[in-house]
């Protein structure tokens, strides 16, 4: 079993029993080894979350900092960022569940190494508003408080989504474009 393979897997147990629910037997039943085998290839439960954190990082920054980079119009912009990220989640649901709810486990000096790239990420939606705001496309008075509250709304989204309900995936990005571009006023 490779490293990518045994991260995926530990993201799947830490999304199902919490990181303080699960183990590394846990993780190690769960891929068929040994839990001495597991300790070959990590050192400790924490080194498996950091590295599935900053795997879920990676993967969105990877995906949305093209999208905010582009010589487009700022709400086009957001409202592709937007879907690009409702797809990352729908698709990667042990990994964006860890990434959102489980970061809080780390210890001191692993969550001093992972906010860097939570800020990051972050800004790519902050300064994307910010463009529109400056463009005179969006009004806006505190862009970091809108990326949070669309943040929150869009990560939310994974507690509920189900691929067989009555929206897909792209149909719920777009209600959330609607509504944060066009609010809830006629």
């Amino acid at each position: 079993m490779t490293r990518d393979e045994l991260i995926e897997t530990a993201a799947q147990v830490f999304r199902q029993k919490g990181f303080h629910g699960a183990s590394m037997e846990d993780i190690a039943r769960t891929v068929e080894l040994k839990k001495a085998s597991l300790y070959h290839h990590f050192t400790s439960k924490q080194e498996i979350l950091f590295e599935i954190l900053e795997r879920a990082l990676q993967l969105l920054l990877d995906t949305i900092s093209p999208i905010a980079r582009q010589e487009i119009a700022p709400d086009k912009k957001l409202r592709q960022m937007i879907r690009q990220y409702m797809q990352i989640l729908s698709e990667n649901v042990d990994l964006a569940g860890v990434l959102l709810f489980e970061h809080r486990a780390l210890e001191r000096r692993q969550h001093a190494r992972h906010i860097p790239a939570r800020d990051k990420f972050e800004s790519l939606w902050k300064d994307v508003i910010t463009e529109g705001v400056n463009r005179r496309v969006f009004k806006c008075d505190d862009p970091p408080m809108v990326v949070r509250a669309l943040l929150g709304q869009m990560n939310w989204t994974i507690t509920w989504y189900s691929p067989d309900g009555a929206k897909s995936i792209e149909e719920i990005a777009d209600d959330y474009s609607n509504l944060l571009m066009n609010g809830l006023m006629k």
